[in-house]
């Protein structure tokens, strides 16, 4: 192998060299939203993105899709960059790119059957051959009886199964999950998050999850970034975070997640006598 070709070989799939987005605000300045964000992302790995609302994640996850402008730093996808671009305008390598997102009453489209929305991300898929829209459901454990249906006819747990499975549709590199369990009821949340992580995987896929709940990533994630104020404070596997936090803040967010039994206590708050 020629040096060039290793070097290809050692390529992550995403890379993002000191990241910076910012807002211009009506007569109060700029809002750095992301400041000096740098990570990578190898193939077929699961990064846990997490921070409490406002860190700035969600900004991130969009810059990522091209749909924010960057004021400094890069993106590179396989090797490119990514520019700005609207939804509509994506280029092609940006489709190997899909989102889910937080809420699903507002991410699929009310006025065309699941099925349709589903069979839309398999045109644009290079191996779709290999998927059906029955089988897509079935992988999310929903019957294949329901493609006729609109999303108004299913729970918000149901709607984002199929928002799950819409993006798997189009045979992505990388699966974006922003805050995609934050509406759910907490009996279907670790379910759901398992779930992408399996469908991702499976289909050759890496995956970014955004997150405020540490608890729930822990068990999917393989790496896990910590963001506070839009910078990422620590990174690591997520094991070695978890058990042996550096910065104060994730140490902080670490002590607020209850206890099994419930006596858990939050930090700054006496204990119980």
């Amino acid at each position: 192998m020629t040096e060039q070709n290793a070097s290809a070989a050692r390529q992550p799939l995403l890379r993002l060299d000191e990241l910076s987005v910012q807002y211009k605000l009506p007569g109060r300045g700029v809002l750095t939203a992301v400041n000096g964000v740098s990570f990578e992302l190898e193939t077929q790995q699961v990064l846990g993105l997490v921070g409490e609302s406002g860190c700035g994640k969600s900004t991130l996850a969009r810059a990522v899709c091209g749909l924010e402008p960057i004021h400094s730093g890069s993106i590179r996808f396989n090797g490119a960059p990514i520019r700005t671009l609207g939804m509509r305008t994506r280029p092609k390598e940006l489709l190997r790119i899909q989102m889910v997102f937080q809420n699903p009453y507002a991410s699929l489209n009310p006025r065309r059957t699941v099925g349709s929305q589903i069979a839309d991300g398999l045109r644009i898929n290079p191996q779709k051959d290999s998927w059906s829209v029955a089988g897509l459901l079935d992988e999310v454990e929903l019957p294949s009886d329901v493609q006729s249906r609109f999303p108004h006819q299913f729970s918000g747990g149901q709607r984002q199964r199929i928002a799950i499975a819409r993006a798997i549709a189009s045979g992505p590199q990388l699966l974006i999950g922003d805050e995609p369990i934050a509406s759910l009821d907490a009996s279907l949340q670790a379910k759901v998050a398992s779930l992408m992580r399996r469908l991702a995987l499976e289909s050759g896929a890496s995956m970014l999850f955004i997150s405020h709940d540490l608890a729930v990533v822990r068990t999917i994630a393989d790496d896990i970034a910590v963001m506070n104020k839009g910078e990422i404070v620590e990174h690591g596997p997520v094991e070695q975070v978890w058990r042996s936090p550096r910065d104060p803040y994730t140490q902080r967010l670490l002590a607020a997640i209850p206890a099994v039994d419930g006596l858990g206590t939050l930090p700054g708050l006496p204990d119980a006598a």
